[in-house]
């Protein structure tokens, strides 16, 4: 596909504040390589799952297939939301993608 262009994202730093840093060091690349030798970085990555009129998903920084990823943290970290904290009441909100509790790595929606 196509470039998109810069996309610019506001993150919740005071609600959820590990995640929020997590997010924003992906975006720079600041913290260099991770544990699975690969660059910390959302540079080059894709949006590897799209549903039209409902939501994308990308961030898979080290496989790009939407089956890995990585935190700045190490492998995963752990959830800071609470249920009903953020709803996603509107177009545009941005979330962490896992595979079940505790499980945060670079994937987002």
């Amino acid at each position: 596909g196509e470039a998109a262009g810069r996309v610019e994202f506001e993150l919740f730093a005071k609600t959820v504040p590990k995640t929020a840093e997590n997010f924003r060091a992906l975006a720079t690349g600041e913290k260099g390589t991770g544990k699975a030798g690969k660059a910390l970085h959302f540079k080059d990555s894709v949006f590897h799952r799209v549903i039209p009129g409902f939501m994308c998903q990308g961030g898979d920084i080290t496989r790009g297939n939407g089956m890995g990823g990585e935190s700045i943290y190490g492998s995963t970290f752990e959830d800071e939301w609470e249920n009903g904290v953020i709803k996603h009441t509107e177009p545009g909100l941005l979330s962490m993608a896992n595979r079940g509790k505790n499980t945060n790595g670079s994937q987002f929606f």
